[in-house]
């Protein structure tokens, strides 16, 4: 029988006109599979729904209850901005790694880089506010000059274009296609020596794809390591040095308004930490360990922490809108006014006779009990 199975390998590769090899059996990440198919579908629509209600809210209190007065309030909504979008592409991100892409090559462009611009605004915005807040409390003497809102709408543009060039790759290197492994399989059979053919419909994805091994190698290491240098180190740099220069500018004035003042964009940064670094950490590990042999069980539980680690970083971006409602009083006064009026609205709609005189009595005392409120200040928190 062994002669038979040496003769059956050379006579196939011979065949089919390929060089014979030892073949070996692809991994296949069962243990990935059955977390991912279980975060995939429950944890991201979670994420999603929180992102979606959490970020609009804090764009409609912008929109319709409070102006943008300083650098921190524009970047605060250019974030709440590119987390919304983010979590929009979230569900078809996950379906796509789910399941075949059916949307087209376009769409498959289109979201990806919509993906990957969103993923590097958001997280260099939170570096400038980091460094707004330590032109504000550690360079106080300069900070009216430097901290106008025409600077900061130049600086949130060059960030997004920033964004755009950093995620030119992805749009370059992203396709839609037909894996080779999904098309037409020609095997011989052990007895009969006969090629047969199995035939099955097109399947598209919409993944990486490079004309030659060489264009793969450099992209392959190029991509993550933009991303941990764009997307993670840089942010975390420049927020430590700034952080560290305002804790030692606190203890030194002990002004506990001040402390205050910055208390929100300090708990930003604490989740922000506490959310990408694992992931960082475990996209760094991939990054340098991406060309080495490894076993299935291996590579099987690396996938797994990648995946159980990326979810932590996508819930990044529903706590940011959290954070403001929990411990900036001013905007959790926002958020409550937003509610009270449609509260107001709703009851206007279901009983217009019953309750017509009073809801216009309750809108106009919410009105005015929350207007009450003094807008002083450049934060939330103060």
């Amino acid at each position: 029988m062994e002669n038979r199975s040496e003769e059956f390998n050379q006579s196939s590769a011979t065949t089919l006109g390929y060089e014979y090899t030892d073949l070996v059996s692809p991994c296949f990440h069962n243990q990935n599979h059955s977390v991912a198919m279980v975060i995939g579908p429950y944890v991201h629509s979670i994420i999603c729904i929180l992102g979606l209600l959490g970020n609009s809210l804090v764009i409609v209190t912008y929109a319709c209850y409070k102006r943008a007065k300083s650098m921190t309030d524009i970047y605060l909504l250019n974030v709440a901005v590119a987390d919304l979008l983010f979590v929009a592409a979230l569900p078809l991100i996950v379906y796509n790694e789910l399941s075949l892409w059916v949307m087209g090559p376009v769409v498959c462009k289109l979201l990806r880089g919509t993906y990957s611009v969103n993923l590097y605004s958001g997280m260099l915005l939170l570096a400038c506010i980091s460094a707004d807040r330590y032109i504000a409390i550690v360079q106080a003497r300069r900070s009216f000059h430097l901290r106008s809102l025409p600077y900061s709408r130049i600086i949130c543009i060059l960030v997004w274009i920033f964004a755009l060039l950093l995620s030119v790759p992805t749009y370059c290197f992203y396709h839609h296609y037909e894996p080779s492994h999904s098309r037409d399989v020609f095997y011989i059979d052990d007895y009969d020596d006969e090629v047969n053919t199995s035939s099955q419909p097109p399947k598209y994805v919409c993944e990486f794809k490079f004309i030659n091994n060489g264009t793969a190698e450099i992209t392959r290491i190029a991509i993550p390591s933009i991303q941990l240098a764009a997307g993670f180190f840089l942010p975390l740099l420049i927020m430590v040095c700034c952080y560290t220069s305002i804790i030692f500018t606190l203890l030194k004035a002990k002004n506990f308004q001040r402390h205050k003042a910055v208390r929100v964009v300090l708990a930003v940064v604490a989740v922000f930490i506490v959310c990408h670094l694992p992931y960082n950490i475990t996209l760094l590990y991939e990054t340098v360990h991406m060309f080495e042999e490894q076993s299935c069980d291996a590579s099987d539980a690396l996938q797994t922490a990648k995946t159980i680690t990326q979810t932590m970083a996508y819930l990044h971006c529903c706590l940011n809108p959290v954070l403001y409602a929990f411990i900036g009083v001013k905007f959790r006064n926002h958020f409550r006014r937003i509610i009270q009026d449609l509260w107001c609205l709703g009851k206007r709609y279901i009983a217009p006779r019953r309750f017509s005189r009073v809801t216009s009595e309750v809108y106009v005392s919410a009105r005015r009990s929350v207007d009450g409120y003094s807008d002083k200040g450049s934060s939330f928190t103060m």
